[in-house]
């Protein structure tokens, strides 16, 4: 029983974990994607989008055409150019809403 209880207890935590993808988005948008420290609050905050819209907005910086990536739009096409399709799902699942 003891083994049972305490491999949910784990399985539940790494359900919540942060993929490793996150660790390079985490300086400027915090733990859980709750803040947006490099536009002074001008741009989205990560965490108020839904899954698909995470998804939208990853996709777009990285083909270089998001509508509404604002003066972060370099930066940010760099940061996701290297994410594979599994990543940037990875990344939605665990910011989005």
């Amino acid at each position: 029983m003891k083994k049972l209880v305490l491999t949910t207890v784990i399985a539940a935590s790494c359900a919540f974990a942060a993929p490793a993808s996150y660790n390079t988005c985490k300086g400027c948008h915090g733990a859980k994607g709750e803040m947006n420290t490099t536009t002074g609050g001008k741009s989205h905050i990560p965490a108020d989008l839904t899954k698909a819209q995470v998804i939208e907005a990853l996709n777009g910086y990285k083909a270089g055409n998001y509508a509404n990536a604002g003066k972060m739009k370099m930066l940010m096409k760099g940061q996701v150019a290297r994410l594979s399709d599994e990543q940037i799902k990875e990344l939605a699942e665990y910011i989005g809403k």
